[in-house]
């Protein structure tokens, strides 16, 4: 019993002290959603929701009632105890990571750099959308553009997509950097425009193309 108590002890030292840092991670589900709003603003729909993520799983490795019944009174008082402990745990994890979880922040996507860049997409997104359409270009898997089919452009607008695609994928870039400068985190680059990657393509019309990193895919 004292080998199953000094155990749990010790993971539960270990569950607080990563309570204590839980602040410094990368929001994922504020990024989604901020990745949402905007790219919604970009291509003039309805943004797309992320799916919820629904644990359902069970423990069915905890002894039961007629377990303990049927065990010998050393093991009972040890059950007892790891319940005890068990029971404690979930109440300190209420406390201090609820907390952690309500000051987590939502991104600022406010400042006037992102309106600036924001704009400029979605005044651009008017002239490439009949490229989504026709599958002329796609997204890609680092979230920017490219061009899928250059022969379904016709031969004098060809310049004219390849300099937007250019221009949009350098105000992408840029996107990206200036919500993690704006919301403090600069070192938050990658993730920002790793998590637009993925919603660049959820909220894609049906049809559009886009390369997940093994080919060219049609949504």
């Amino acid at each position: 019993m004292k080998k199953i108590v000094l155990f749990h002890c010790a993971l539960l030292a270990a569950v607080l002290a990563a309570c204590v840092t839980i602040n410094v991670y990368f929001p994922a589900a504020a990024a989604e959603k901020a990745a949402d709003r905007i790219i919604g603003d970009v291509i003039g729909k309805a943004a797309g929701t992320a799916p919820e993520n629904k644990d359902s799983s069970s423990d069915s490795s905890s002894p039961t009632g007629a377990d303990v019944g049927r065990s010998a009174p050393s093991t009972r008082v040890a059950l007892r105890g790891v319940r005890l402990l068990a029971t404690g745990l979930d109440r300190v994890l209420r406390l201090a990571v609820s907390p952690a979880q309500a000051a987590a922040p939502d991104l600022d996507v406010s400042s006037a750099a992102i309106r600036q860049i924001t704009d400029a997409m979605k005044a651009r997104h008017e002239q490439l959308a009949k490229y989504y359409d026709s599958g002329a270009i796609g997204y890609t898997a680092d979230g920017m553009v490219a061009i899928r089919d250059a022969n379904t452009i016709a031969l004098a607008e060809r310049n004219s997509v390849r300099n937007a695609v250019a221009d949009e994928n350098r105000d992408r870039a840029a996107l990206y950097a200036e919500i993690a400068k704006a919301n403090g985190h600069p070192e938050w680059t990658a993730d920002i425009r790793a998590t637009f990657a993925k919603r660049w393509v959820a909220n894609a019309k049906p049809g559009w193309y886009y390369d997940d990193g093994s080919g060219w895919k049609r949504k």
